[in-house]
């Protein structure tokens, strides 16, 4: 709640800091969320938006569940069909209810026409949004705006229409759909109804280079991106579209408003440049940015909301309880939550840079993630940011290959963590000669001679029984 609320008290993002959060609500299981907010600008306007998908189990399983489709009898239609996925999705957003009472903001001084009530603790959403529409003017109409990216777009779709068929005691809304990067929800009978609608708005933003709207409808396609410069599907990649493609079984999804969505990036101008290269991870990396908030933000030329907590490195990366630990990164606060796996860490210190963090390691066993959480989210995990108890072994990450390209022979600096003597360093699957442990970030090796195919490769390391993950920023490019 605090999150949202300073995001919407932002003057300088595209809501211009004239929202109000009015109610909010989590899934039994935090997977999904969804609140109203209310503009105070005199319009008259509501706007309803469901988060997308997190590193949740559940909003994994709601995403992948689309081998049975299921009636969608909520939204008023008969004979709509969703997925299965979809409909667990809308099911524990539509009947959640808020955790707390929470008051209604007064309009700002000089402002009319603001809710004056509260929303009270237990109410669900159609409940909150039923009580805030009776509460304000009947001129002019109000409008619900509902919105949502990704998961959250794909929910909003079936949400909308089933707010739409409700019967509102007072001050009847006129409904508007927006969705952002949004996967398909269900059969064309569903995509059918959605588009015979009476909206006030229909709107659907699509990034032309995002996978995730083409999921369930189209992921051929995406088997001949990217254009130059790159990254090109591999076939791993093409095998892997292939399987998920498998799980939709003979169901035929639809989009609504198919062949009119907003497409934005047509000519693939907008890329990260660092995820060019012909490889699983590279291709994984572009699919993420492609449809991340901020590209899609980018792309509309709206401004980039503030940055949520990001951990680049924890020093040292093993130890016990009672260890000194310090965990670098970015956006950092005093309010900041720091917990190491499952386990909160009661004792650290936030260095007013919002850069670095001080802590001493708490109760816990194995090798965990060390992630931090402020109001506007947890940090992803990362392969640095972990800490392994009990003196390790030190997990073993590959961080940095220095150059990133050269001919056989060409000495490498190796940079990461858990580095040891005797540790060994293979270029895809070829051994690396001169291998010398300059300490526990650092190994130098020669580049050995490479094989047919493919020219670019991932270097690991191997200490022990432990092998360096793959990734993007550990590989390296045979020239010539």
């Amino acid at each position: 709640m605090r999150g949202v609320t300073a995001q919407l008290d932002d003057s300088t993002l595209a809501t211009r800091g004239t929202w109000r959060l009015m109610w909010l609500a989590l899934s039994p299981d935090n997977a999904n969320l969804a609140y109203i907010a209310w503009n105070s600008d005199g319009s008259n306007q509501f706007a309803v938006a469901v988060r997308g998908t997190i590193d949740n189990p559940t909003d994994m399983m709601e995403d992948l569940d689309v081998g049975t489709v299921v009636p969608f009898t909520a939204g008023g239609s008969r004979d709509a069909a969703v997925s299965a996925g979809a409909m667990a999705a809308f099911t524990q957003v539509a009947t959640a209810r808020s955790i707390t009472a929470m008051p209604v903001e007064q309009a700002p001084k000089g402002r009319s026409g603001s809710p004056d009530t509260v929303i009270p603790s237990g109410a669900t959403l159609p409940q909150a949004l039923a009580t805030l529409l009776a509460s304000v003017p009947s001129k002019p109409q109000p409008t619900v705006y509902v919105t949502g990216h990704s998961l959250g777009g794909c929910i909003a779709t079936m949400l909308a229409t089933y707010l739409q068929a409700q019967t509102w005691a007072a001050n009847k809304p006129q409904f508007a759909l927006v969705t952002f990067a949004a996967p398909t929800a269900g059969l064309k009978s569903f995509a059918d109804y959605v588009d015979s609608r009476p909206w006030g708005l229909n709107e659907r933003h699509v990034n032309a280079y995002d996978l995730v709207p083409r999921a369930w409808s189209d992921l051929s396609t995406p088997k001949g991106w990217y254009p130059a410069p790159g990254p090109s599907a591999d076939e791993e990649v093409k095998l892997l579209l292939t399987v998920i493609d498998q799980l939709r079984k003979d169901n035929v999804y639809v989009q609504p408003s198919a062949k009119n969505p907003i497409t934005v990036n047509a000519n693939y101008s907008v890329y990260d440049k660092e995820l060019v290269n012909k490889t699983t991870s590279d291709f994984l990396g572009q699919i993420a940015f492609q449809h991340a908030n901020s590209t899609y933000l980018t792309l509309l030329g709206a401004p980039v909301v503030p940055a949520g907590p990001v951990v680049t490195a924890v020093q040292p990366t093993a130890g016990k309880c009672g260890t000194p630990v310090t965990v670098t990164g970015s956006g950092f606060d005093a309010d900041s939550v720091l917990d190491f796996g499952p386990i909160p860490c009661a004792d650290f210190t936030v260095d007013p840079s919002g850069r670095q963090i001080t802590a001493v390691a708490p109760d816990g066993t194995g090798i965990v993630g060390v992630r931090v959480t402020t109001m506007l989210g947890t940090s992803p995990a990362v392969p640095l940011g972990q800490f392994a108890y009990d003196n390790g072994p030190a997990p073993v990450v590959v961080s940095e290959v220095a150059p990133r390209s050269g001919k056989a022979g060409t000495q490498v600096t190796i940079t990461g963590s858990g580095f040891a003597p005797g540790a060994a360093v293979r270029f895809k699957d070829t051994t690396a000669g001169s291998v010398a442990v300059v300490s526990p970030t650092v190994i130098t090796a020669t580049v050995p001679s490479r094989l047919p195919d493919p020219k670019t490769v991932d270097v690991t390391v191997t200490v022990g029984v432990a092998t360096s993950p793959t990734g993007s920023a550990d590989e390296f490019t045979y020239a010539g």
